[in-house]
């Protein structure tokens, strides 16, 4: 029997990894929950999906050594994908519950929502709902998806790149955020493709066909 790409789910203590792991099957991939570096080293893929605080996150990343382990996996090359937290842990730092720093892949910082927009209405934090996300750029993952769809957001921070260098997906929420960053070897969303339904599967589909041409 063939087996799928396997993908190893990053496990840092919390987070949705169940639901995140079945919608990777449903795209014929085949995940691995796992907090041991070693996994990371010989999968085809790795997924790091988020809910929760970034300082808690990066203290168990950190304990496990898999904070090492994800920079090395994106040093070699191989599709990395980051969901929600797993797109903030990416940047420098973060003001969530206290400066924090970051993996430091990209420049930048995450930040917090204000609670209002620039002409002065009310914004509620945090930003829960569907919102359309328009891609652009170049990257492998954009080959398979269409130039906007709607996702499912959950988050009351976000990613502030230096520079928009990065930046292959914006949503509209009191203004412009980055929704979406990319490098050769990542691509990571602040949105939940495992919550999105039709949305979030053509958006797996994208990352099984990336894995696939890597392999």
């Amino acid at each position: 029997m063939a087996v799928g790409p396997l993908i190893a789910v990053v496990d840092y203590g919390s987070g949705n990894l169940r639901s995140v792991a079945k919608a990777l099957i449903r795209s014929g991939l085949e995940p691995e929950i796992t907090a041991d570096p070693a996994v990371l080293r010989r999968a085809d893929g790795v997924v790091l999906p988020g809910v929760g605080a970034f300082a808690d996150a990066m203290q168990h990343l950190a304990a496990k050594k898999l904070d090492e382990a994800v920079c090395a996996f994106i040093a070699s090359g191989r599709p990395y994908l980051g969901l929600c937290l797993g797109l903030q842990l990416l940047f420098e730092e973060s003001d969530e519950h206290g400066k924090t720093r970051g993996l430091g892949f990209f420049a930048g910082r995450v930040e917090r929502f204000e609670e209002h927009d620039a002409a002065g209405a009310s914004l509620r934090v945090p930003h829960i709902g569907w919102n359309r996300v328009r891609f652009f750029g170049q990257h492998p993952m954009l080959e398979h998806l269409p130039e906007s769809d709607v996702f499912y957001f959950v988050h009351s921070y976000r990613a502030v790149p230096k520079t928009p260098d990065c930046v292959v997906g914006i949503t509209e929420y009191g203004g412009s955020f980055a929704a979406a960053v990319c490098a050769p070897a990542v691509f990571a969303v602040q949105f939940h493709p495992e919550k999105s339904q039709l949305a979030g599967k053509r958006f797996l589909d994208a990352y099984a066909s990336w894995v696939a041409a890597c392999r």
